[in-house]
């Protein structure tokens, strides 16, 4: 298909001229401009102030934080890990059962079987029944990857789990990183301790972009509702409601196409530049929000949405 400009977009571009918007914030600048923030401990400081009485461990990225967490259980293969989503939809990343898969088994509910609950704030939205976890009287892990900033009413997101995961390039413009903070000491052997030199880039990241924290929490927040007001005349349903406290890891909305079409649509997207996904198990998907994007960005979104919706039709 041939390349066109509408409202001074460029639609169809060659492959090789595609703009890169990704679904975390990282972008080509960050990586010299990483390279060259001052040391500072900062976020250690943060760290401190906002875990305390809780210990805290950096890891190469949020995955090896969910296996450091599963290593202190002393897990036999017979155990299972009892993984629960605030959808509730049968969809899990690989990223987390292939980590869980080295240790033990998982399943979807917790039965007689279980000997951890694993529970994933998806995308910054909190799993509402935290709290009733505390009754079956097992660990518990909170995967907070993309729920950095998110808060519920009740003020319990990454405080009922013995173990909180979170993942730094989902919410912050670096390539890797990840924390576990625990409510014992953490014992980690080889595979889980990172080179000094990254823990001192992720570090200086962290410490520079953590003051600019009520910016991006606005931001995030201000894109979500901008995307949502723009997409709605395309039937679009936000998965979630946007409540206080909420920040959000991306903009997910349930549609009235088919799965097969929302894969499409995926790549339509990514064919424009943009990294996208379907929410499999359901007929939803989710774009990119975070605080690096403004209103140019989603108009962009806008035109691809409309262009795709134009093919289909014709």
């Amino acid at each position: 298909m041939k390349a066109t400009v509408v409202n001074r977009f460029v639609l169809n571009p060659s492959v090789e001229l595609l703009p890169d918007i990704k679904i975390c914030p990282f972008a080509n600048h960050d990586f010299i401009m990483n390279r060259s923030l001052p040391d500072s401990d900062i976020i250690d400081q943060y760290f401190q102030s906002r875990f305390s009485p809780n210990r805290f461990f950096y890891t190469i990225n949020g995955r090896a934080a969910i296996g450091l967490a599963l290593h202190q259980l002393n897990l036999n293969r017979e155990d299972v890990v009892a993984i629960l989503t605030t959808s509730g939809n049968s969809y899990i990343s690989h990223c987390v059962t292939d980590e869980i898969e080295k240790f033990c088994g998982w399943s979807r509910k917790i039965d007689k079987n279980t000997r951890v609950i694993l529970v994933n704030h998806e995308f910054g939205f909190p799993f509402e029944e935290i709290a009733d976890m505390r009754k079956y009287n097992l660990p518990i892990i909170e995967d907070c990857a993309h729920s950095f900033f998110s808060t519920d009413q009740q003020g319990l997101i990454g405080k009922v789990g013995d173990f909180v995961i979170y993942s730094f390039p989902k919410i912050f413009p670096v390539q890797t990183g990840g924390l576990l903070v625990s409510k014992n000491s953490i014992s980690a052997t080889a595979e889980y301790i990172c080179d000094d030199n990254i823990i001192r880039l992720m570090k200086n990241v962290l410490s520079y972009h953590i003051q600019m924290k009520d910016e991006i929490i606005e931001k995030r927040i201000n894109n979500h509702r901008y995307l949502e007001k723009i997409l709605q005349p395309f039937g679009v349903d936000t998965r979630f409601e946007l409540k206080p406290g909420i920040v959000p890891g991306v903009f997910l909305f349930r549609s009235a196409m088919s799965e097969n079409d929302l894969q499409k649509l995926k790549l339509h997207f990514y064919s424009h530049g943009v990294q996208c996904s379907v929410f499999y198990g359901e007929e939803s998907f989710f774009l990119p929000v975070h605080q690096a994007l403004d209103e140019q960005d989603f108009l962009y979104f806008l035109e691809v949405m409309k262009s795709f919706i134009k093919q289909a039709n014709s």
